[in-house]
């Protein structure tokens, strides 16, 4: 069980003094950050240093959209906390962008983003450079060997899209042909029947696909609406994205899997983040049950994927943070 050190009631009562519209957090301002007070070792554990900092630091990919692009516009604002090789919250929006801001809201620090390889953050072993990963990852076990999970923000069917002139009509019109994922995504362990979600084993709907890797699905969608793979497997709300910008793809309507979306905290920190963890979760749980992350998903997807999310219970993957 997870045990939760005595700093963290200052730090719920310091939470609960911040100002603002937490439906917005694009509102928040760098004075939002004056009203954390540290409490605890800041050398020895990573809640006291987020707040001893004032900066909560973020994993983002700007290139992902609707979960993160960069604000045609943005300017980086005057006396930012955020180091010169972060970027700052009014340069990002999104629905993964916009989550982390909500937690740096509700902790009253700065939200400030870096933008490693997606790979990086699923190998753990951050060396602190980053607190927390919003990059649209799942609840998955094997990820649990080097990553704790936080409460999801939302949940998404996974679905296969082919080029629009394609004949696939089901997945199973996909078996041996070329498909599609990214590299190290849970995507790529379905193809390959290694996936490990919560609850009931997922079925395997293609039988040996010949797997194309890419390093994100931007890449691999383009690829397929060109012809160049037979179909990629992707989030639903990301290759729907790809279809309104105009590539010529087309959605197979059965999904091969639904996953609860996490944030991810590295396991080979050099701090304590139990403490961390714990009010990550709470501020997740928090705006979902007063209806931030639904506003923000349709917002951004034009559909509820929180709703789901907020039903699952972070007890049953049985883990310990320490």
């Amino acid at each position: 069980m997870r045990r939760t050190p005595v700093l963290l009631v200052g730090v719920v009562l310091a939470a609960g003094a911040c100002g603002g519209d937490e439906s917005d957090p694009g509102s928040q301002t760098v004075a939002d950050s004056a009203a954390a007070q540290p409490s605890g070792d800041a050398s020895t554990d990573k809640l006291a240093q987020v707040l001893d900092r004032g900066t909560l630091i973020l994993f983002t990919d700007p290139g992902y959209p609707p979960q993160s692009f960069k604000v045609k516009g943005g300017r980086r604002p005057a006396g930012t906390k955020c180091a010169a090789n972060q970027i700052t919250a009014p340069e990002v929006a999104g629905y993964d962008v916009d989550t982390g801001k909500l937690v740096a809201k509700a902790l009253g620090v700065e939200p400030c983003f870096v933008a490693p390889s997606w790979t990086e953050v699923t190998a753990g072993n951050w060396g602190d450079r980053w607190d927390l990963a919003y990059g649209s990852g799942a609840v998955e076990f094997s990820r649990m060997e080097n990553l704790y999970m936080t409460q999801p923000y939302y949940s998404t069917p996974t679905n296969f899209f082919v080029p629009a002139a394609s004949k696939a009509k089901t997945p199973a019109d996909l078996s041996g042909k070329r498909v599609g994922a990214c590299a190290d995504c849970t995507m790529e362990k379905y193809l390959r029947g290694t996936l490990r979600l919560p609850g009931p084993k997922t079925e395997q709907l293609v039988e040996d696909p010949d797997i194309v890797t890419f390093d994100t699905e931007v890449p691999g969608l383009k690829a397929t609406a060109k012809g160049k793979v037979d179909a990629f497997l992707c989030s639903q709300p990301v290759g729907a994205e790809a279809i309104r910008e105009g590539q010529a793809l087309r959605q197979l309507a059965m999904p091969a899997y639904y996953s609860n979306k996490t944030g991810y905290v590295d396991k080979q920190s050099g701090l304590a983040v139990a403490a961390f963890v714990e009010r990550v979760d709470e501020i997740i749980a928090a705006r979902h049950a007063d209806g931030t992350l639904k506003r923000l998903s349709l917002k951004y997807f034009d559909d509820d994927y929180a709703t789901k999310a907020a039903q699952f219970d972070l007890a049953a993957i049985e883990q310990t943070v320490q």
